[in-house]
């Protein structure tokens, strides 16, 4: 099991850009898939971005065009470049993570591992 920790949530007004951090706890160097997942209140969580060990990526249509997800697997670090932010983007924020495997889903019953989550808040 894979321990991951995100950072880089925070406070941002409408068009405005913060990038998201995720460091896990063990090497990553062999087959793994990453995501992103957010959850707003009231809301189901949803898929935002997904890469995998292999370099491809997988982005919702919600996101495309505004968000970047890419894998350090050195820093053992996954990142999400947020721009052009907007207030429905405003949700808590999770990674995720299933080693031993090279896949692409926004399946959030795929991925085992999970982050305890960061906040993310636009206002307009």
């Amino acid at each position: 099991q894979v321990q991951l920790v995100e950072s880089g949530g925070g406070s941002v007004q409408s068009e405005g850009s913060l990038k998201l951090s995720c460091t896990a706890s063990t090497d990553i160097y062999s087959s793994v898939s990453m995501a992103w997942f957010r959850q707003a209140p009231g809301k189901e969580r949803e898929g935002v971005a997904t890469v995998d060990s292999s370099g491809r990526s997988k982005y919702a249509d919600s996101v495309k065009g505004r968000f970047t997800i890419s894998l350090d697997a050195a820093k053992r670090t996954l990142y999400l470049q947020m721009s052009s932010l907007k207030p429905e983007d405003t949700a808590m924020y999770y990674c995720a993570a299933k080693t031993g495997w090279q896949f692409l889903s926004l399946n959030p019953v795929l991925y085992p591992d999970w982050g305890q989550g960061t906040q993310v808040t636009v206002s307009s």
